[in-house]
């Protein structure tokens, strides 16, 4: 082999050892790797890991999570990650990933609370419903236990995941009764959504979710069931039927049209479209959509 060939063969050599050992147990310069699945486990991971965690997410800003796909190079940090914070049965090639690659260094916050089971009449009938961090209940309970493995995978600061944890969880508590003191005196409690993401909200404040379509927002809506949405808006004085922002909104406004209703934005917090936004800014946004649709007068 030519010298300058072998020379730059053992250069890239180096190079590649070099960045091996950088990430090497999880950690890159000191920071502990953490790969979450879709924004709301971004979310969590970055407010209580705080500077001491990297975290990288699965699914870009702006893109639709359910059926995200991922390249060799994600799946490649999901093996090198200290941590893997995932939602089984949410996302399919996620789960894969994790299982084939993560089976020992991840988090499955299905297994911290008890999902609500999806019981829409559709294919889907007996799923659990993974949009668990639409309860901000749940979502601290995720928070506390979020914590608590951050400790465990980087016990030198320990200390401070459990501490922001905590404070997390206090903002999520207030957030939860900042909610139920809003929505405790509506004229009004019927949810009609397009696509059907809000049953742990519904449930938590005492409403009814009346979605269009199923769990996958692009999902097409059978006949039958948008005659049975219609009837429902109509029967009970339903103002606004509901649309998110990473859809299209056109089986929502049908809907609407159909019934005399304006409609209005309801973000599942599925991914972000608004870099200045964050967690708490869109629950509060989506709390104030909730309670001029329905009638609150707290």
């Amino acid at each position: 082999m030519p010298r300058a060939l072998l020379a730059a063969v053992l250069v890239l050599a180096v190079a590649a050892g070099c960045g091996a050992r950088a990430s090497a147990g999880g950690f890159t310069a000191g920071r502990l790797n953490v790969v979450t699945a879709f924004y709301p486990l971004q979310f969590l991971s970055e407010r209580i890991g705080g500077g001491t965690v990297r975290v990288l997410n699965l699914t870009k800003p702006g893109a639709e999570p359910h059926d995200v796909e991922l390249n060799p190079r994600q799946v490649a940090d999901v093996a090198d990650a200290g941590l893997a914070v995932y939602l089984s049965g949410f996302q399919p090639a996620v789960d894969t990933a994790v299982e084939q690659e993560a089976k020992g260094h991840s988090f499955d916050v299905a297994s911290a609370v008890d999902l609500l089971p999806y019981t829409q009449d559709s294919e889907e009938d007996g799923d659990k419903d993974p949009h668990v961090w639409l309860d901000p209940v749940r979502f601290a309970t995720i928070a506390g236990q979020l914590g608590d493995r951050l400790a465990a995978a980087d016990p030198a600061n320990a200390a401070s995941y459990r501490s922001r944890a905590r404070q997390l969880q206090d903002q999520l508590r207030d957030l939860d009764r900042t909610y139920a003191r809003s929505l405790a005196t509506c004229r009004r409690h019927e949810l009609v959504t397009s696509h059907s993401a809000f049953n742990y909200l519904a449930t938590r404040y005492g409403l009814t979710q009346v979605g269009i379509t199923g769990i996958s927002p692009e999902a097409e809506p059978a006949p039958r069931r948008l005659a049975e949405v219609a009837r429902t808006a109509r029967a009970t004085g339903t103002t606004t039927i509901f649309f998110e922002t990473l859809v299209s909104p056109k089986v929502a406004e049908t809907i609407a049209r159909e019934v005399g209703a304006r409609t209005a934005v309801l973000d599942p917090l599925e991914g972000l479209t608004d870099p200045a936004a964050d967690y708490f800014s869109v629950m509060r946004a989506n709390l104030a959509a909730l309670t001029t649709a329905l009638g609150c007068t707290a």
